[in-house]
């Protein structure tokens, strides 16, 4: 394989005698590992290169807040070249880990796959999307797990608001109104419940339309939404949602969603132009596949208590691994399964605790296993509204919204990052959501190459010499006749 020249001479600057740690994945789990690594590293202690296919950290709980208006998007993601001053940062793909060799076969966007070595192994590659093989899912649907996705579902639904509003009533009106999200669970709930917000106050806006030409349909398998809460908690949010006229779905299944028209197990068929994926996630499969590290049954990597790769038994020396791509030993007895569930909260914690454990093992000394008591669950249901629950403690409504902002607030990692979130919310509560759509900017040469001037064609270019006319019989008596 040709040798990336950038990396190559990144590693002889630093020496081979330091040690070379590789993050693999820039999300939560990866970028804390390395943001808490260069903090408790010492100078020249270690070499560490974190390696992402995108330049930026997604802080994922904002997704339904960018999907609905009330935070800008760029807001909600965290550069890694800035706030990661001593990371060595690839925006690339690790496709493949040779961990028996120690590794790693890294494909840029441009040229050639090389092979990087290391000394120890961060696996921190995240969850995507996890869908099933429903006909017309795959081509009809979008997800909401990427900032891209939930800008791209906040510009189609401000562009559908166009569209209907400027034709009169009717099948087609209706299929351009109605937003259907397939999952009950939290991202769910906060999916639909933001964009349910979002249309009402849009209704003002459009005086071609009402606020019952809009229809919001929740698709649930189960017989309950909310799972992290109390059954009680989730009666009350379905009663809140049942207020705000949306339909909640439960115990049903999609069967189809060809050309759009989402077909349920009931038998009911809904024409819907915007059907948003939620339901579950699954271990990068991109990374846990083209590994040599243990997987599970679930396809997540083998975790220990301590964040190393393997079992009890058998740690697998130098590899490491957290958030949702691993399957992590929850020793406060609440996780399912026994293991913690995939969630922001404990990506977080088990990347400070992952990097704190990684620099004892550098420096000779003990790690410690990751112990979290989850702190509860705290949802946004639009604005001013929303839930939070915490053990027996439940809080409904304008005081849950308050908590939902208060502590996602606070969980956005970096100063700058906050105070760029906190000043758009500011900004929003005076002059409300900003409802500009540029879905056009998905297709930003459109324009330019509809009037861009084009060459003509060979054939065009050389026009054939003019035939010369026939001359007039005047013009025949003034020409030289031939004397023989």
């Amino acid at each position: 394989m040709a040798d990336n020249t950038v990396a190559s001479d990144f590693v002889a600057k630093k020496g081979a005698s330091v040690p070379k740690i590789l993050i693999v994945g820039g999300g939560y789990a990866g970028f804390y590992t390395a943001w808490k690594l260069e903090k408790h590293l010492r100078k020249g202690e270690a070499e560490v290169t974190l390696v992402d296919p995108l330049p930026y950290m997604t802080y994922q709980p904002f997704l339904p807040e960018v999907a609905a208006g009330s935070i800008e998007p760029r807001h909600a993601v965290v550069a890694h070249r800035r706030h990661l001053s001593r990371t060595n940062v690839i925006t690339a793909k690790v496709t493949g880990i040779d961990h028996a060799h120690k590794i790693a076969t890294i494909t840029p966007p441009v040229g050639e796959p090389y092979e990087f070595a290391y000394d120890q192994i961060v696996v921190t590659a995240g969850a995507v999307s996890r869908t099933f093989p429903i006909p017309g899912i795959a081509e009809n649907a979008i997800g909401l797990k990427t900032i891209e996705e939930a800008v791209a579902v906040r510009d189609a639904l401000l562009s559908n608001f166009d569209k209907a509003a400027s034709i009169p009533a009717g099948p087609e009106r209706d299929r351009l109104l109605t937003v259907v999200v397939v999952g009950g669970g939290f991202a769910g709930i906060e999916a639909f419940a933001e964009l349910r917000s979002f249309a009402s106050a849009l209704i003002s806006k459009y005086p071609q339309l009402s606020f019952e030409d809009t229809h919001f349909h929740l698709i649930e398998a189960m017989g309950r939404i909310m799972p992290e809460v109390s059954l009680k908690t989730s009666e009350w949010v379905l009663k809140d949602l049942a207020k705000r006229g949306a339909d909640v779905h439960l115990d049903t299944q999609v069967k189809s969603a060809v050309d759009g028209n989402v077909e349920l197990s009931t038998g009911e068929v809904i024409p819907s132009d915007l059907i948003i994926w939620t339901a579950g996630v699954m271990a990068n499969p991109t990374v846990v596949r083209a590994g040599d590290l243990p997987v599970e049954e679930r396809g997540r990597i083998r975790t220990r208590a301590d964040l190393r790769v393997g079992t009890a038994e058998e740690p697998v020396e130098g590899a490491w691994a957290a958030g949702d791509v691993s399957a992590v030993p929850d020793l406060s007895g609440g996780g399912v399964g026994g293991m913690c569930v995939p969630n922001a909260q404990h990506a977080v914690r088990q990347a400070k605790r992952l990097a704190k454990n990684l620099v004892a093992v550098l420096r000779g000394e003990n790690t410690k296993d990751y112990v979290h008591k989850n702190l509860g669950a705290v949802a946004g249901l639009g604005l001013y509204d929303g839930v939070f629950q915490s053990g027996n403690l439940a809080l409904k409504g304008f005081i849950a919204w308050l908590a939902h902002r208060g502590y996602h607030g606070l969980a956005m990692p970096t100063w700058e990052r906050k105070w760029r979130v906190l000043w758009g919310w500011w900004n929003n509560l005076w002059l409300g959501r900003d409802i500009v759509g540029l879905e056009a900017v998905q297709t930003p040469r459109a324009v330019f190459e509809e009037f861009a001037a084009r060459p003509r064609p060979a054939a065009d270019a050389a026009p054939a010499p003019a035939k010369t006319p026939a001359s007039s019989p005047a013009e025949k008596a003034k020409e030289p006749v031939a004397v023989k």
